[in-house]
């Protein structure tokens, strides 16, 4: 099966190859936080190369640490035993997908959804069935949609918080979808990467519904860990066996550095929640502006830190559409077409998980270049 590139790493290298020549660039194409690891965890790592070879390790105290996050969070009871560290999500989501399903599968997802999901289901030469979400359903999947489809598929991936439109799934429907997939025998990958980046309050796990469910996180986003690559995939009991075997084949363990680091990183509360107030201020600047950019058709960003934008009234090539407003403004953007292979020529993603005023700058610099395009 053919695997589509990611699209926004090409706008990245131009972004670089820009910044190299001398040009002020305001990095808006990927989802990762512009701020480091919490202080207390970048001195713990320094202690730990002062005193630790380190070598292949999996950390109990961090595993346990996640299971009180699960406890404290979303009043959910986990078995440490069921947590499986991985080098960040991606591995995560190969480990579920490896582990759950065999080739030929069918699994269902929305469009739009992350440009990964779809890609690193092909590789593993499994089908994706996507799902059109539109503004009607806050582009998110529905218990309906699942319902709908005939024949069911074997597994279905829900991310709430969305990539790319940070849309969230009430209560409800997430309780309904996992009453659909138990009576239709859906198995559940549930993507939370971006749990703890909500702006219209807590966000539940699909665990709360579906206790089932393997359930991928990451220390990338809410603990501003990108580059540390740790995350974890909680699989169910009937099941360690199988996803640990692949883990030992295919990953092994993530970096030991990154597992002493994070286990601090996870009580950096209050540093992490600062974190949440800018993004918050920075998502209310972006609502603010866009509509005066003729940006007036916006996903709901409820969590994580993007605005999924229309930008039909200007272009049907979201990908030169985004390399025209980098080389002209130095403001680098995601194309559409990343995430939604059907209509997001159409659309792009910005994301305002950078500093304050890198937001107001850019701002600044895209007023007038949507200004001169914007039909009046």
């Amino acid at each position: 099966m053919t695997v589509e590139p990611f699209r926004a790493i090409t706008i990245s290298r131009l972004a670089h190859q820009l910044k190299a020549e001398g040009r002020s660039i305001i990095h808006m194409e990927f989802g990762q936080p512009s701020t480091g690891a919490p202080a207390a965890a970048i001195a713990r790592a320094h202690q730990v190369l002062d005193a630790d070879a380190m070598g292949y390790w999996e950390s109990p105290d961090l595993r346990a640490r996640i299971t009180r996050l699960y406890d404290e969070r979303y009043g959910v009871t986990v078995d440490p035993d069921r947590i499986l560290l991985t080098c960040g999500a991606s591995p995560a989501l190969v480990l579920a997908l490896s582990t759950r399903f065999r080739p030929g599968d069918r699994i269902a997802l929305a469009r739009p959804g992350y440009v990964a999901y779809r890609n690193t289901l092909r590789a593993l030469h499994l089908e994706p069935v996507e799902i059109a979400c539109g503004p009607e359903t806050r582009f998110q999947l529905t218990a309906a949609q699942l319902e709908a489809l005939d024949p069911a598929p074997a597994g279905v991936i829900i991310a709430s918080p969305a990539n790319p439109t940070g849309t969230v799934i009430p209560d409800a429907e997430l309780a309904a979808i996992a009453e659909v997939c138990r009576a239709r025998d859906i198995a559940i990958v549930s993507d939370e990467i971006y749990h703890g980046l909500s702006y219209v309050g807590p966000t539940p796990s699909m665990l709360q519904f579906a206790p089932d469910a393997m359930v991928i996180n990451s220390f990338s986003k809410y603990w501003s860990m990108a580059g540390w690559r740790l995350g974890w995939l909680l699989v169910p009991e009937t099941l360690i066996d199988a996803a640990r075997a692949y883990i030992g084949n295919m990953f092994l363990t993530p970096p030991s550095l990154s597992q002493h680091a994070g286990l601090v990183a996870m009580d950096a509360i209050d540093e992490l929640e600062g974190h949440i107030q800018t993004y918050a201020r920075n998502r209310d600047l972006m609502l603010a502006a866009l509509p005066a950019l003729g940006l007036k058709k916006i996903a709901p960003p409820d969590g994580a830190f993007y605005i999924w934008a229309d930008i039909g009234h200007l272009t049907d090539d979201s990908v030169a559409f985004c390399e025209q407003l980098l080389r002209d403004t130095g403001v680098a953007t995601a194309p559409g077409v990343d995430f939604d292979p059907v209509d997001g020529h159409r659309f792009i993603r910005i994301s305002f998980a950078v500093s304050t005023p890198e937001v107001e700058t850019a701002l600044a610099r895209l007023t007038p270049w949507f200004a001169a395009r914007t039909p009046l």
